[in-house]
């Protein structure tokens, strides 16, 4: 058995079609200072044309997969566009005397190395958005033409990574899933196979593809990263009795998809998604979630050598605020720093980085930036229900310092004369201990409270949650983590308020009834797992998640937190 990333939920059986992913060779590198301009002209033509292909390719994923598919390879398309890419590429000709094929990889390989040297796994895998536009334009620098056929019958792709322009060009009917030596959940294939309803597996590892040939018989567990090649007979009927009983699972939650999440004592609370890049707003709009609880908004400025302007950031909010209409969608101002680099902003190096300059410790200290996300905010939300939420705030000064600059944009927008939701509703992320004690204070200046426990925990418990040596010693259902949401929780609701959780634990089905118990509100996770949180909610009383909690908050080890709530999901 072979264990890898489970990236998009769900089991597949059936042969294996391997992909062969061949290379262009790069076979002149350098050039005379006579063939410059003939050099670059060829760049020019080869790049034109792959943003031509890539132009056709969007039109026909809009036509056979709708609009909100083809829009992922706009960030090709932009990388065709960005100066810092394709000009450095025509620089290097003339500066090194370099063909324009070699140009083109050394560029791809700078940006390549770039980003997967970044912490943030979103970012890392933006390399693989630049592997693929710059084999299109080496591929058409040397006249190469890519023809891969796949067979009429179902089958599983394997191949050591797969690009989202040859994800999107996979015979949706045929392929029952996707296995690949490279690759994670925030890549652009991964969200593409989940929009698509494809399980996937990714990050498999080297051994992988040694392991398997074409019309082996696979069985790929995307809820558990787990691959098996050439099973037995037992093995084989194990898991065709799991998918099977998967797919009603499945069924049995699009029943409940239109049904509120309300106990069965009528107590109504509600369950969100969260998102990062405005491409997944559609398909999360029909999943059944009742909004975005968490919109990263730092993703639009993270994959690329220039800040998005604010016309950029309003069509990207736009388009998620049309997209659930009415439904809540509260939107994150920029939280990056920690393990999110930008590379735009050229920050300084710091030795701790997750105690150090970012999130709305950089906005506040650059307010003309900010005020720009702001604006384009608030235009967005004259189209839909959006809410702001500011991030890392620890002091009262700063959320204040941060409303006075929403107020200047306010005021900047009615004297242009454009409108916006004058009762947009703001909030803050509650995920410093600081402001989790003082929470009664700043339950006065917002409207919402939205808990992150992923740094929570890390910042409670003194835990890199990014280090694996110590990994054993993170966990949200930590007393001391327990008692700071049950108290943000209480204080919010003194004070008329109400509060959400958007972190791991908002999805986690194990804490769903506690979660419950201590008054959450809202529960905003990964739109695939808030099902199950739904269907915990709909078979469980008030009364009894409120006895659960009681008790849960008077244990004194995450070892007997955890034994007592498995005793009773039993």
């Amino acid at each position: 058995m072979l264990k890898g990333i489970p990236v998009s939920a769900g089991i597949a059986i059936a042969p294996i079609v391997r992909l062969s992913q061949e290379q262009p060779v790069i076979h002149e590198t350098a050039i005379a200072s006579t063939d410059i301009k003939m050099e670059q002209a060829r760049l020019s033509q080869s790049i034109e044309l792959s943003r031509q292909q890539l132009d056709q390719l969007r039109q026909q994923t809009e036509e056979s997969l709708g609009a909100e598919k083809a829009a992922i390879l706009s960030a090709h398309l932009a990388f065709l566009d960005d100066p810092a890419f394709t000009g450095e590429m025509s620089g290097l000709i003339e500066a090194q005397l370099l063909s324009a094929s070699a140009a083109v990889g050394q560029v791809a390989e700078q940006f390549i190395s770039l980003f997967e040297s970044m912490d943030d796994a979103y970012m890392r895998e933006r390399a693989d958005d630049i592997r693929d536009v710059s084999r299109r334009i080496i591929r058409n620098l040397s006249g190469y033409e890519e023809a891969v056929s796949f067979p009429e019958e179902p089958f599983i792709l394997a191949a050591v990574d797969v690009t989202p322009s040859e994800t999107l060009q996979l015979p949706i009917q045929h392929v029952r899933g996707i296995a690949t030596v490279k690759g994670g959940s925030t890549s652009h294939a991964a969200i593409l196979a989940r929009s698509l309803g494809i399980p996937a597996v990714m990050g498999v590892g080297e051994q992988f593809l040694s392991q398997v040939e074409s019309g082996n018989l696979l069985i790929l567990d995307g809820t558990s990263g787990e691959l098996i090649v050439e099973p037995d007979e037992d093995t084989l009927s194990r898991y065709k009795e799991k998918a099977a009983e998967e797919q009603i699972q499945r069924q049995a939650y699009e029943a409940l998809k239109d049904l509120p999440a309300e106990t069965l004592d009528g107590h109504r609370v509600h369950v969100m998604a969260n998102m990062a890049v405005p491409e997944e707003a559609e398909a999360l709009a029909v999943s059944g979630v009742e909004g975005i609880g968490l919109f990263r908004s730092e993703f639009l400025f993270m994959d690329r050598s220039t800040l998005p302007d604010e016309e950029e950031q309003f069509q990207a909010y736009k388009r998620v605020a049309v997209a659930f209409g009415e439904k809540p969608v509260i939107i994150r101002t920029l939280d990056v720093g920690g393990d999110k680099h930008l590379p735009a902003l050229a920050l300084d190096h710091e030795e701790n980085p997750f105690l150090g300059f970012r999130a709305i410790r950089i906005s506040l200290a650059r307010p003309e930036l900010f005020r720009v996300q702001l604006r384009a905010l608030l235009r967005a939300s004259a189209f839909g229900r959006l809410l702001i939420m500011f991030p890392m705030i620890s002091h009262l000064e700063q959320l204040r310092d941060a409303k006075s600059i929403l107020e200047q944009a306010k005021t900047e927008l009615r004297e242009e004369g454009i409108t916006f939701d004058e009762k947009i509703a703001i909030g803050m992320m509650m995920e410093i201990p600081g402001a989790c004690l003082g929470a009664d204070a700043f339950a006065k200046e917002v409207q919402f409270f939205s808990i992150g426990t992923n740094d929570l925990v890390q910042y409670t418990l003194a835990v890199d949650r990014m280090n694996a040596n110590i990994a054993d010693l993170y966990s949200y259902y930590h007393p001391a983590v327990l008692h700071l949401i049950s108290h943000v929780i209480e204080a919010s609701h003194r004070a008329g308020i109400w509060t959400g959780l958007c972190g791991e634990m908002a999805g986690d089905p194990l804490a769903t009834e506690l979660l419950l118990g201590m008054g959450l509100d809202e529960f905003s996770g990964a739109a695939s797992v808030m099902p199950k949180v739904k269907e915990r909610i709909r078979r469980t009383t008030l009364e009894q998640a409120k006895r659960t909690a009681d008790h849960a908050l008077t244990l004194a080890t995450v070892e007997d937190v955890v034994s007592f709530l498995n005793n009773k999901a039993e």
